[in-house]
């Protein structure tokens, strides 16, 4: 089983920038696939951006300003988040596939999430 614990969401103007982290438990998730998706109200959940074991990918609307990066001494994934517009508001959640495939943008493809954490931008 793997444990996923999301923190550094909050509240920020627009423009401004946050840093999530992601910390693993139970395994080492080095070899995992991980992903970061997000939530707003009465919206479905969105994929926002993956990195498997050497490779990125990004949702259209967050390329050029987010960037996921991993480091697996401290079993933590990262997204760096800047130039941040208040339609990035949502609950941000952290997840887990060992293998994920080609449907990576599809949350049912991850095994594990942790419990979500809140970013707001204000305009």
């Amino acid at each position: 089983q793997v444990q996923l614990a999301e923190s550094g969401g909050g509240l920020v103007q627009a423009g401004g920038s946050l840093r999530l982290s992601c910390a693993a438990s139970g395994r080492t998730v080095s070899n995992y696939d991980m992903g970061w998706f997000r939530q707003a109200p009465g919206k479905e959940r969105e994929f926002v951006a993956r990195i498997s074991r050497s490779n990125t990918y990004y949702a259209d609307s967050v390329k050029g300003r987010f960037t996921i990066s991993r480091d697996n001494a401290k079993n933590t994934v990262y997204l760096e988040m800047n130039s941040l517009k208040p339609e990035d508001t949502a609950v941000y959640y952290c997840a887990a596939s060992w293998l994920v495939g080609s449907d990576y943008e599809r949350p049912h493809r991850y095994d594990y999430w942790g419990q979500g954490t809140q970013v707001t931008v204000s305009s």
